[in-house]
Order: C-alpha cells, then sequence, then structure tokens
C-alpha cells in the first residue's frame, strides 16, 4: 500500500468542475502529497501524540516512540509499562490514552480490522468511544489512514481558514461548511488537502476573518 495519499484526474477533473475558484488553486499548487500511515494502531498512537503540540516537539516524541517501538502494535504497547510510554516525551495522560486504546483493542472490545469494513460515521462512532480521541482526531485517521475520499473536518481550524482564504468570507458557519462539503463531494478529501495549502499561506490568499480588538 502507498505511503501517500492517492488521488488522480478523476478526483481533479471533478473538483475543478464544480468549483472554478478551487480549480485555479489546484492548476497553481499542482499535485500535493500528503504521507498517510497505512497501519490503523499505528495511525491512533501517531495522531494521540501530535495533539497540541508543535511539529518540532512531535517529531522528537513519535521520533522516541518510534525507537521504543520498532514494530508498534497493540500486543506491544499493552504489554509494556505505561512509565516506558511516557519516558518517550509526552504527557501521563497521552501515555494512558495510548496504553487504553491498546488494551481495548487486546481485549476485543475493540476490532480495529473491522474499521475497514464500516462507514465513515461508523468509524468516527468506534475511535471516538475511545479516551483521548474525539471527532476530528478520528476523522483525520479516517484520511491518512483509512484513505477515505469524503471527509472534510468541520472541527480542522486550518480547514475552516483556507475555506474563509478561498472565497473571502469573513466566518465560516456550519450551515456554510456543509454546503461546501456537499459541493465537492464524493471528493471532499481532495478538496481539503488544497485547503491545507491555502491555509498555510501557499497561494498568498488573504484571511478575511475580522481582526480581533487587542485588549488595552
Amino acid at each position: 500500500m502507498s505511503n501517500i495519499f492517492i488521488y488522480g484526474e478523476k478526483e481533479i477533473q471533478h473538483l475543478k468542475s464544480v468549483d472554478s475558484a478551487l480549480g485555479a488553486i489546484i492548476d497553481e499548487i499542482g499535485p500535493i502529497e500528503r504521507k498517510v500511515i497505512p497501519d490503523l494502531f499505528t495511525a491512533l498512537a501517531n495522531s494521540i501524540v501530535g495533539q497540541q503540540i508543535s511539529s518540532k516537539a512531535f517529531d522528537t516524541v513519535w521520533g522516541r516512540f518510534t525507537k521504543r517501538f520498532p514494530n508498534i502494535t497493540p500486543e506491544a504497547v499493552h504489554s509494556s509499562p505505561i512509565e516506558e510510554i511516557q519516558q518517550c516525551g509526552m504527557s501521563m495522560r497521552k501515555a494512558s490514552y495510548i496504553k487504553e486504546a491498546a488494551a481495548t483493542i487486546v481485549a476485543g472490545e475493540l476490532d480495529i480490522d473491522e474499521l475497514y469494513t464500516l462507514s465513515d460515521e461508523e468509524v468516527v462512532k468506534k475511535l471516538s468511544s475511545l479516551h483521548g480521541v474525539g471527532v476530528w482526531t478520528a476523522e483525520m485517521i479516517l484520511t491518512f489512514s483509512l484513505q477515505r475520499p469524503n471527509v472534510m473536518s468541520w472541527g480542522d481550524l486550518a480547514i475552516i481558514r483556507g475555506l474563509r482564504m478561498l472565497y473571502r468570507h469573513r466566518k465560516i458557519d456550519k450551515k456554510l461548511f456543509q454546503k461546501y462539503k456537499r459541493r465537492y463531494s464524493p471528493y471532499a478529501s481532495v478538496a481539503s488537502l488544497y485547503l491545507w495549502e491555502i491555509s498555510k499561506g501557499t497561494c498568498n490568499l488573504k484571511d478575511y476573518a475580522p481582526k480581533q480588538n487587542k485588549s488595552k
């Protein structure tokens, strides 16, 4: 299985046909290669480690974690003391989330292989039942592990920023968000790749969000 999110001309042509503004951005940026983690438990651990820390800190902690667990499996993590997980540089809370997830899988309470066969909504429901895994984390696993084609996360601030910048909105509410997701469907995941790029300033677009008043 490829370690890059797979999409091609079919998805690109669909998005360009339904949205000329996004189509222009697709032409400007070109193909995007985003890494994926095909193994679901590895992706789950990766997403928990990466919560609310900088990219630099994440790279350090994840590097230590993969060195400690060269073969990241629920069984290997479950059999290790929580202190060993925490010593990779993460908080004890995150270490407990990863260890609890491993225990849930080892005990058969979560059949992680079953996720491949479930709908997007069912995957989110199953994963978000785990401690430390919210809807956004589950949606990132849908996108960057299961490679589902039609995921666009309302909880992703960069996606919201990308929409504001592309369509010159001051604010994106849930109704407007759903309008764009329906427009991109059934390839909202590919649209998300480009919205993330826009949000990083790749296309030099302005963010039209109202400026926050600075307290005196």
